[in-house]
């Protein structure tokens, strides 16, 4: 299953700080659907993401309802991605 959205980065200052972009409520509407053939504990799942050229795995956080995609530092570089910037992602899920 694959999901196209886009979104604007923001940063969460900590206790460990990090940058993450929020899947808009239709989409994380299906990602619920799915959530339980692919959460592997906490309602986080694991994920492949496509942001530009840049591909990397990581895991969808559930927060308040949505899911979060925190965004690496070496990603961010490899696409000059700033707190504010508007992006294109694209998740792949692993079932």
């Amino acid at each position: 299953m694959n999901i196209k959205f886009s979104g604007k980065i923001w940063f969460w200052r900590g206790p460990s700080p990090f940058f993450f972009v929020t899947v808009p409520e239709k989409q994380s509407d299906e990602i619920k659907a799915i959530s339980g053939l692919v959460t592997y504990g906490w309602g986080v799942i694991p994920v492949h993401v496509q942001i530009g050229k840049t591909k990397f795995q990581t895991s969808l956080i559930p927060k308040d309802g949505r899911y979060l995609v925190p965004l690496k530092v070496i990603v961010r570089k490899a696409e000059k991605l700033e707190e504010g910037d508007e992006v294109s992602i694209r998740l792949e899920f692993r079932l």
